[in-house]
């Protein structure tokens, strides 16, 4: 397995970024709610696995699901510990340290939904997304669903083209993300070192570990990188477009130009 303590640090440094990242990103986070609110089940056990600061997770108590919650950030899992306490949702969550690959500690069979959202942006070798995703699968009760995300390979473009325009001047790096998906395997470790992935690959890395495919969605159909004209959408025009944007999100043709692509699958219930 690929040694990931430079991802874990990175996030251990990051907390205040992560916790106000999907305030800047809201589209990804409203139709991540409605693919949640569609697929999962109206009760039961969920386990995530890239818990982040907690964004989804406070919001799933509320709602009074029972969530297993591992990251492989120790900060975060301290920090969200805390939070839990505060908010009066100790009892319903159980926040941990975690690999996605292993799993380990975590019951097979046990969970009625696993959310896989995050893990795979870091995992650059095939074989350890392959066993993030058998980890969850094996995690979950015949029916159960997953919801997985992934970093599409040419929608980042946009972000660093309006934020680091400099990127482009290393085009040993830009030749080896087109090819391979990440940055050269010599090049220094640090930062956001991810996979980045071309939508073809999507659906067969979840299906080889037995799951069957419901959906496949971008979570910023349309608009790219242009998160600040949706952020300030209001009232009924907002809705009217978060309603559009869900409508056309698994359009198979703009897929793939969203930075987040969505995996919906199911384990058989036999």
């Amino acid at each position: 397995m690929d040694d990931v303590s430079d991802i874990r640090e990175f996030y251990n440094e990051g907390w205040d970024a992560e916790d106000d990242r999907l305030t800047r990103h809201q589209l990804e986070a409203d139709l991540t709610w409605r693919y949640l609110d569609l697929y999962l089940p109206p009760r039961g056990r969920l386990l995530e696995v890239g818990f982040g600061t907690g964004f989804y997770t406070f919001a799933l108590a509320r709602k009074g699901y029972r969530t297993t919650s591992l990251d492989l950030a120790d900060e975060f899992v301290v920090r969200c510990k805390a939070r839990a306490e505060t908010l009066g949702l100790s009892d319903r969550t159980d926040f941990r340290i975690g690999d996605a690959r292993t799993l380990a500690g975590i019951p097979h069979g046990a969970f009625n939904a696993v959310l896989l959202m995050g893990p795979q942006y870091h995992l650059v070798a095939e074989t350890d997304r392959t066993m993030a995703v058998r980890s969850a699968f094996e995690r979950l009760k015949p029916g159960g669903i997953v919801l997985s995300t992934l970093i599409s390979r040419f929608a980042v473009f946009g972000d660093l083209i309006r934020k680091t325009p400099a990127w482009i001047e290393n085009q040993e790096e830009v030749r080896s993300v087109i090819r391979n998906g990440h940055r050269p395997v010599d090049a220094p470790r640090g930062g956001f070192r991810g996979y980045f992935v071309r939508y073809e690959e999507v659906a067969p890395i979840h299906e080889r570990a037995g799951f069957r495919t419901l959906e496949i969605a971008g979570l910023e159909p349309a608009i790219a990188s242009d998160d600040e004209s949706y952020n300030c959408l209001k009232g009924e025009q907002r809705e009217h477009w978060e309603n559009l944007l869900f409508e056309i999100s698994s359009e198979q043709s703009i897929v793939a130009s969203s930075r987040h692509i969505l995996y919906i699958g199911q384990k058989s219930s036999g």
